[in-house]
């Protein structure tokens, strides 16, 4: 696609879409999820980057793997379901040959990690902030291999452990990104605030399942996969208004937004800014045209800013 059809907030639009998070000022409410936008510069001649809150770049493990074999991805009625595997080139190669086109990008930088140990955490965190990134996005979805392979995101107990690990090397706003398969969200999210986070995200995929009849066995070689899109954002915001209810710190809430008003159905349930993933996948400059119609929306309803909002549904 051509620069001069890169898609872009149209003239006129009075609302104020700034969002004042972890002490950075930025340029609007909607952030590219992990995952679905590649690490930005593949998106800068379709949409214009600079409108966006931020990029959290494809998830991150410490010495990178190979993802998963067989069969990936699968569409199902309003909604996407996954098995990746984290297929990632690893933190030191991201950080030599993708993160200096990242910056170049004229948003935030929000790089997201997620690894098997504790230690594997901590040390790809020192890195990245060495490096120079903005935020961290630590996804505890990650299987703990230490612990019998359970996700860090399970149990409040373990998330905290990691937390708190990596909270004493992370130099920058510290993000954890929540699995919807935590015991409880509420404590879940209490847990990861004692524990030092700066603030939190969610809900990553939920635990899925397809079944191929001509060959009658699972469609993934994993049997279950991450299922995404329009089909479970109900579902994401009960958690956004749970986690918001739990904790101080900002949340940034994710999970099917397709639409500016499903992203103002976030902000008014108390979400601090919002993540868009699947809806890059069927429409690329879905970041922007969100973007644009919040700020429609807002126009429309006579709203100047996001904090006139901004929680204004809990009543």
């Amino acid at each position: 696609m051509a620069v001069s059809s890169t898609a872009r907030l149209p003239q006129g639009i009075a609302a104020d879409l700034h969002v004042d998070l972890f002490g950075k000022r930025l340029a609007g409410p909607v952030i590219a999820a992990s995952g679905t936008f590649g690490f930005g510069p593949e998106y800068r001649d379709i949409e214009d980057l600079t409108v966006l809150g931020g990029i959290s770049g494809k998830g991150l493990t410490l010495n990178g793997q190979p993802g998963n074999p067989g069969e990936r991805l699968l569409e199902t009625p309003s909604g996407l379901m996954n098995s990746i595997g984290l297929q990632n080139p690893g933190v030191q190669h991201f950080i030599d040959h993708e993160l200096p086109a990242m910056k170049a990008c004229g948003t935030t930088v929000w790089a997201n990690l997620g690894g098997h140990t504790i230690e594997e955490n901590v040390e790809g965190v020192r890195m990245l902030c060495a490096a120079g990134i903005d935020v961290l996005e630590l996804n505890i979805s990650c299987p703990n291999v230490k612990q019998g392979g359970l996700a860090f995101g399970i149990r409040a107990k373990d998330a905290a452990e990691v937390v708190s690990a990596v909270r004493q090397v992370c130099t920058v706003p510290l993000v954890v990104k929540l699995s919807p398969q935590a015991e409880s969200i509420p404590e879940m999210c209490r847990a990861v605030e004692a524990a030092g986070a700066d603030g939190i995200s969610l809900c990553n995929t939920f635990q899925a399942c397809a079944i191929d009849l001509e060959r009658r066995r699972p469609v993934f070689d994993n049997t279950f996969a991450g299922l995404s899109g329009p089909a479970i954002r109900p579902i994401a915001l009960r958690m956004v208004w749970q986690a918001v209810g739990a904790v101080n710190i900002p949340v940034i809430g994710l999970g099917g937004i397709a639409t500016g008003r499903d992203a103002l159905e976030f902000i008014m349930a108390g979400a601090s800014a919002v993540q868009v993933g699947t809806a890059n996948f069927q429409d690329p400059a879905s970041c922007v045209r969100i973007t644009a119609e919040i700020a429609h929306w807002m126009d429309a309803h006579h709203v100047k800013s996001l904090e006139e909002i901004r929680g204004c549904a809990r009543g």
